[in-house]
């Protein structure tokens, strides 16, 4: 299986466009040193050359034409994008289906709760009917959660996972965990039976997840806050990340600790806000990371397992 980074910032990206936090101002003048970053995507492929889009960014255009592995091949125009899966309705996970109105139609899954918010108070799929077929819907179940494929897509399952976390604030699940707000993806390769457990957003560990984690070949998992109070001390924000549905980076119940317990080949942190100590690659916060056998990930990370 093949991995490809799009994005690897929290919505907003890196640096955002109206922040002078320490590591924005620090980024624009030089001060620090740091890699920009856009919004997080990812997008997965058996063979290099049919892909899934996992959630579309604000910042899919740009991603994409740095992206050859994504361009068209044969005729006028094309993609070897064949579906797009949503882990939640979130702006930052789906505005970009916006952006890819000229390629439609297009095959997206996502839970019918995502899809109650992108048909309602947040209707893409409903703006979209009227580009070329629009979007197809396919249901991802979050009851049963069986396995399931992506038509044009040979080799790879996808399993639904079930996280806390939390939903949008235009949805009606607005600090109402129900299943279908967010989910994780276990995706397996079929060829071999590894597998890439991708977690952008997550706030708090489960038996499950840690079962899942205790086999993967990968985790990307949520990166967003060094500390749970970080947009508050940074007067940035008015909330908590556990709040808004994050887990923080540090501490007993961090994701650096979460991680510490398995023995993963690939582990990195994904999904970073702009506040975060850990984008200065210069500070004892990153280097904590990688001292934990743990990567943060860039905008264009290609891994392979």
């Amino acid at each position: 299986m093949k991995i490809l980074v799009l994005g690897s910032a929290a919505g907003g990206g890196f640096p955002q466009w109206n922040c002078h936090c320490a590591n924005c101002k620090g980024l624009r003048n030089g001060t620090i040193k740091a890699t920009a970053r856009t919004q997080s995507s990812i997008a997965v492929s058996p063979n290099g050359k049919d892909w899934v889009l996992i959630n579309a960014s604000p910042d899919i255009r740009e991603q994409l034409n740095k992206s050859p592995q994504l361009w068209p091949e044969q005729g006028s125009r094309g993609t070897n994008i064949r579906a797009a899966i949503l882990t939640d309705s979130q702006i930052d996970h789906t505005t970009g289906l916006l952006t890819l109105r000229e390629g439609l139609p297009l095959d997206v899954y996502c839970s019918d709760v995502v899809y109650e918010d992108l048909s309602t108070v947040f209707p893409l799929f409903n703006v979209l009917e009227h580009w070329h077929g629009g979007l197809s819907f396919s249901k991802i179940d979050t009851e049963k959660r069986p396995p399931f494929t992506v038509n044009g897509v040979d080799g790879l399952a996808f399993v639904p996972v079930i996280i806390e976390s939390n939903a949008p604030p235009y949805s009606r699940y607005r600090d109402k965990v129900v299943a279908g707000n967010n989910i994780g993806l276990k995706i397996i390769d079929n060829s071999t039976g590894k597998y890439l457990f991708y977690l952008p957003g997550i706030v708090e560990s489960t038996a499950e997840v840690e079962q899942i984690l205790s086999e993967a070949s990968c985790v990307l998992i949520d990166g967003t806050l060094w500390l749970d109070d970080e947009m508050i001390a940074q007067g940035v924000g008015t909330k908590l990340g556990s709040e808004m549905g994050h887990m923080p980076v540090n501490g007993d119940y961090g994701t650096v600790a979460l991680l510490n317990k398995f023995t993963i080949d690939r582990k990195i942190l994904i999904h970073i806000n702009n506040t975060n100590p850990i984008l200065n690659e210069e500070s004892p916060q990153h280097q904590f990371v990688l001292d934990n056998g743990v990567e943060i990930a860039t905008d264009g990370m290609e891994i392979t397992i």
